[in-house]
């Protein structure tokens, strides 16, 4: 879950690939079934222009906040 809320949060603005690879400190092998998983699910939005970017919808912006409020609540 984790990794997954980094990339969310990798992706706020739009980024990349390689972008994605180096905030949530993964490797390009790993981060694909990710962003797979998370286009599926509709966390994510993929953009093809010049470069292929990926984005967080707003479903994915809500699993970041109720990500961090769960952490916030199990450290009180």
């Amino acid at each position: 879950m984790q990794i997954m809320v980094s990339i969310l949060n990798a992706c706020t603005r739009g980024a990349n690939k390689t972008r994605i690879v180096y905030q949530a400190n993964l490797n390009f092998s790993t981060v694909n079934p990710y962003l797979d998983l998370l286009e599926e699910k509709g966390l994510i939005q993929v953009t093809e222009d010049r470069m292929t970017l990926y984005k967080t919808t707003p479903k994915g912006l809500d699993l970041i906040e109720n990500f961090s409020n769960i952490n916030e609540m199990l450290k009180s």
